[in-house]
């Protein structure tokens, strides 16, 4: 295997987007984590706090519709502006004080998360703007290592900020994340076609395009209803963790710590290797290879053997990554430019939006089922899935909006 990872972090422009990446990252997974702790200290209800993750979520629904923006103007400067505006809204809760203001929160929280979901379209168009493309799988995976991280650190952070300093504080960080992301795209040079940018077209028919292009193409819809299937997995297994340990280990609910920093740490091996791995076999065996071994690490998870569990955990991380690496570097390479902010974000809608839906799912039945039930069908149907991605791969390239059909190497950037 080569590993490349040292010429992306060599590379300016993939080091400056890097680094707006994971800028902004850091201030909202402490933000998700201190709101939720906001809201029940200024209210007492759960399922208000529970209502946080919702609000950053719900926009995903709408991915399609908010990544046609990206496709409209020419994505550094618009990562620029949309970062500049976050960090505005950001301050916002800085003037929660009381329960009575808690609408204010949750009314900056969705803004956040339609934000992020523009931001994220526009970011996967740029990459394929500004990373060379023999190094995307790399960078992907980077990517993804680099946000793993600052979901371990920037949790404690924002709690550690709420506790000490109370929320504003951490309102404060967010929006300061957000300005130092806007400050990194700024920097990153890049010369983009502005021919999408005098789109005349129904703003309904522009997006509907983006979607047909996504399930027609018969290399990427397969790509992203894989990475959507782990991810809706992850949910159903992930609501059976407190049931593992109480249950299963008879381990006290702290010890989840110790399951997801494995997780964590599996996931960090799998992205700094992905991009090494995909240059030695199709995309489509390595999603294959990783739903596999995460449908393995669920099915460890329902055993009643510590040490199983624990290598159970650390193959969740190992494999989960794989499948939405794959999917997003495919998109890169696969979509036109002019598409490739609306196709990014549809994909975004079918691979993160099950997950919510999956985790309500996850949560009735471990209220009513013994956990291994779940467990077994998490994995089951990971692994059957993986074997059906596997044994129908097919060679091919859909006809582009306007084209008739032709072929294409499947081959990995």
């Amino acid at each position: 295997m080569t590993w490349r990872t040292l010429d992306v972090v060599k590379d300016r422009n993939a080091g400056l987007y890097l680094g707006g990446v994971m800028a902004s990252g850091f201030g909202d997974s402490a933000m998700s984590l201190a709101a939720g702790i906001w809201v029940k200290t200024l209210t007492g209800s759960d399922g208000l706090a529970a209502l946080v993750g919702f609000c950053l979520w719900l926009p995903t629904f709408a991915g399609p519709a908010i990544g046609t923006a990206a496709d409209r103007v020419r994505r550094r400067p618009l990562l620029v502006a949309a970062n500049l505006v976050l960090a505005a809204v950001a301050t916002a809760p800085v003037a929660v004080r009381s329960a009575s203001d808690v609408w204010l929160l949750f009314a900056v929280l969705t803004l956040l998360g339609t934000g992020m979901v523009l931001t994220d379209a526009a970011e996967t168009a740029l990459t394929a703007a500004v990373v060379p493309r023999e190094l995307r799988g790399d960078f992907n995976g980077l990517v993804h290592t680099a946000m793993e991280s600052t979901k371990l650190l920037a949790p404690l952070a924002g709690a550690w900020l709420f506790t000490a300093f109370g929320g504003p504080a951490v309102a404060v960080l967010d929006a300061v994340s957000f300005a130092l992301a806007a400050l990194a795209f700024r920097f990153i040079r890049v010369h983009e076609d502005l021919s999408a940018t005098r789109e005349t077209r129904p703003w309904t028919t522009r997006t509907a395009e983006g979607a047909r292009y996504l399930w027609r193409h018969p290399v990427l819809r397969p790509l992203v209803v894989t990475g959507g299937t782990a991810m809706a997995l992850s949910s159903l297994s992930s609501a059976a963790t407190f049931a593992v340990l109480d249950a299963g280990l008879h381990r006290p609910p702290a010890y989840a710590g110790v399951l997801t920093a494995l997780q964590g740490l599996g996931s960090v091996v799998s992205g700094l290797a992905a991009g090494a791995l995909m240059r030695r076999m199709p995309e489509r065996v390595f999603s294959a290879a990783g739903l596999a071994l995460f449908a393995l690490g669920v099915l460890a998870r329902a055993t009643p053997w510590l040490p199983v569990v624990l290598g159970g955990s650390l193959l969740v991380g190992l494999g989960l990554p794989c499948a939405l690496i794959a999917a997003m570097t495919a998109v890169q390479r696969e979509t036109p430019g002019e598409l490739l902010g609306r196709v990014a974000a549809t994909a975004g809608t079918l691979m993160f939006a099950p997950t919510g839906i999956a985790l309500l799912v996850g949560s009735a039945m471990v209220a009513g089922l013994d956990h291994r039930v779940q467990l077994l069908a998490a994995g089951s149907l990971g692994l059957a899935w993986a074997a059906v991605l596997a044994l129908t791969g097919r060679r091919g390239r859909a006809p582009g909006p306007d084209a008739g059909p032709v072929m294409a190497d499947q081959r990995p950037a």
